[in-house]
């Protein structure tokens, strides 16, 4: 290891330990190995190195699903989405407990975030399954686990911020996560079937009516998910149309989540207010440590330092199999301690050159850094969406932690089969761009 190497972890972890702002921690990390082991002009490199970040055009999506999860946070969405969901659901085992995943899933297609689906889905959903007598432990489990695949089914801010900061196709990324999403949902669904088939005290005995709702109900019930459908239409129609880029497709979104939200009486001044400071917080918040990490990304390469790292780790002689369960644990790791956003801004500069070097696809690397986030939005004690089901229920962190487990060991589990077999992530993207 390099004496910069060296520096970059200690000034890092130096700065984090006294609780500076990871974006500022980034940036000033970036600044100090500059100054300590190159004589150049910071006054004007570190200006022009903000500028071509904050004016990347695919930034401009981010600020504006950002937006339309804020919309969307704020009308009666969940609502429709149980009822026309509930009369579906209760065909399957487990019965309403799959309302959270299908909910999860259809909201992760038009929102782009993992907290903002956990929220919207939670806040209708816990409510009622526990009210009907369900197992605490699965609906709030159910719940964490599929609430993560706001990152992974497009469109996803995690996807954005990785194809920026990586120079990767965000639209053949959003392309690459559909499949894994919806099969990562399959599998969600399939661990609940199992759960409540070996334990049926889960399931209160009187949802078995909800098996022989007339088909009549069940089909009239689908109108209740129309406005979800509608918002789909509108940012993934639009773009895998070939009428949009992601940036635009985000706009369409935002003008359609207006329009469900006036339909649906959601919109007044206060409403109004609560969206634009709650998105401004946001966008400010991930603006400043994706300027930060732009600065360390270059200062890193400036330095050699990723080459440097690259080079120890081809030393130690891993397989590309064991290099991925390597970073599985890393990841696991780091997501004790920090948010998904910081995770991938911190390690990117120095891991991607190194599971490029090891004959990844950039492509494939980007989906399992996004199942790498979702990991770490279940993972205590900082784990998001922990949080977020916390303010839900008020049941403690360890307990929903405890819940959870199973869904994070199945995301262990599929992130190894994807890297058994890569083609489940790089087929659709390959078909459709080539």
């Amino acid at each position: 290891m390099t004496i910069e190497v060296v520096a970059l972890f200690g000034i890092l972890f130096a700065l984090l330990a006294g609780g500076v702002w990871i974006g500022l921690t980034l940036a000033l990390t970036a600044t100090l190995l500059l100054a300590m082991f190159r004589s150049i002009p910071l006054d004007k490199l570190l200006p022009q190195y903000a500028w071509n970040i904050l004016t990347t055009q695919e930034l401009l999506a981010l600020p504006l699903f950002i937006l339309m999860g804020e919309l969307l946070f704020r009308t009666r969405l969940s609502r429709s989405l149980f009822q026309g969901l509930a009369p579906w659901a209760g065909l399957l085992p487990g019965r309403l407990l799959h309302v959270n995943v299908i909910g999860c899933t259809i909201f992760a297609a038009i929102s782009g975030s993992s907290a903002a689906t956990t929220q919207v889905i939670g806040r209708m959903s816990l409510n009622e399954l526990l009210r009907r007598g369900y197992s605490r432990d699965i609906a709030i489990g159910s719940l964490a686990g599929a609430g993560t695949l706001g990152f992974l089914i497009p469109p996803s801010n995690i996807m954005i911020i990785y194809g920026v900061l990586g120079d990767v196709s965000i639209l053949k990324l959003f392309t690459a996560g559909v499949l894994p999403g919806l099969l990562l949902a399959a599998t969600f669904m399939g661990w609940v079937m199992l759960h409540t088939t070996l334990k049926p005290s889960m399931v209160p005995e009187t949802e078995a009516k909800l098996s022989q709702v007339p088909w009549g109900e069940r089909f009239a019930a689908l109108k209740d998910l129309a406005p979800a459908l509608f918002l789909i239409a509108c940012v993934l129609g639009s773009m895998y149309g070939g009428l949009a880029t992601p940036s635009e497709a985000a706009a369409v979104g935002v003008l359609g989540a207006g329009l469900v939200a006036w339909a649906q009486g959601s919109m007044s001044q206060q409403v109004m207010r609560d969206v634009l400071i709650g998105s401004v917080v946001t966008c400010s918040m991930i603006a400043l440590i994706v300027l930060g990490a732009s600065i360390l990304g270059n200062a890193a390469a400036f330095l050699g330092i990723p080459q440097a790292v690259a080079a120890f780790v081809k030393g130690l002689g891993l397989s590309p199999f064991m290099l991925i369960v390597v970073l599985i644990i890393f990841y696991l790791i780091l997501g004790c301690f920090l948010d998904g956003f910081s995770m991938i801004v911190m390690t990117l500069p120095i891991v991607l050159p190194i599971v490029k070097g090891a004959g990844f696809d950039e492509i494939w690397f980007g989906i399992f850094l996004v199942l790498a986030v979702e990991m770490a939005q279940i993972t205590p004690p900082v784990g998001f969406n922990l949080f977020v089901i916390q303010g839900l229920t008020e049941d403690g962190l360890g307990y929903i932690a405890r819940v959870t487990m199973p869904y994070l060991m199945i995301m262990v589990g599929f992130v190894l089969l994807l890297t058994l077999w890569p083609g489940i992530v790089t087929i659709l993207p390959r078909v459709l761009y080539g």
